[in-house]
């Protein structure tokens, strides 16, 4: 019986289920933000902005929860989608932003067919992506699944999934694992840190992020991006979102 029912805990979500899943990040509600400030001063990456208009830089964000704590007139709450983008000024969200559809050229998705194989990349991550990419081979999530596959070498990747800011001992390496990939290749830019650097990098030891020395594909968001927001990633990036 207990083994019944710890199987029908981990079972497989379906697509739909996927879909279904929201994972939130800051937005606020412009019926009630006053744009005080006090969220964006409160911000230990400068992730918000109240300039013109409030809006969120999830490249930045570190889903700490502390614009909402400062908040005294309860306008955020974590209901923002937090998406990928294929663009990374996609990633700055505010109430009025209209998101562009992430796609891959036609030319790459006709040679990559219904299957990616990735090779994961630790350009200086704290181990909080790897955790969660661990997870997409669990049960849960089953990415392979979806034709979608981590594979143990470069030579046999389609694409490089990099988490971390990209750190000074670290590029070397990634540099050797870039020039190791056939082409077409594809690039992900996993987690706050390896979008924007943040809260570890543009320092001496540390960069700014994947595109400050490889060109991004996708960049997905997140600190640490959810499993979720991942296989929505892929699968929407090679057009396989659509659900009967």
């Amino acid at each position: 019986m207990m083994q019944s029912m710890l199987f029908k805990k981990r079972r497989t979500l379906s697509l739909r289920e996927l879909l279904d899943q929201r994972v939130g990040c800051p937005l606020a509600d412009p019926l009630i933000c006053d744009m005080c400030g006090k969220c964006s001063e409160a911000c230990p990456t400068q992730a918000i902005s109240v300039s013109d208009r409030w809006s969120v830089d999830l490249g930045k964000c570190l889903w700490c929860g502390d614009c909402l704590e400062t908040c005294e007139k309860g306008a955020l709450s974590m209901a923002g989608g937090c998406e990928a983008a294929g663009r990374r000024q996609d990633l700055i969200l505010s109430a009025e932003t209209e998101r562009s559809a992430l796609r891959l050229k036609d030319e790459t998705r006709k040679v990559l067919g219904r299957s990616l194989a990735i090779r994961e990349v630790d350009a200086g991550s704290c181990n909080g992506c790897e955790v969660e990419v661990n997870s997409l081979s669990n049960p849960m999530y089953d990415l392979e699944r979806f034709g979608i596959r981590m594979v143990a070498s470069p030579r046999h990747a389609d694409m490089l999934l990099v988490t971390g800011p990209v750190t000074r001992n670290m590029l070397p390496a990634l540099m050797k694992t870039y020039a190791a990939t056939p082409e077409p290749k594809l690039i992900a830019a996993l987690g706050t840190c390896a979008i924007s650097g943040c809260p570890f990098g543009n320092s001496y030891a540390s960069g700014k992020g994947v595109s400050d020395v490889l060109p991004v594909d996708i960049f997905i968001p997140g600190c640490p991006p959810h499993p979720r927001t991942i296989i929505m990633a892929l699968l929407e990036a090679l057009g396989r979102l659509q659900v009967t």
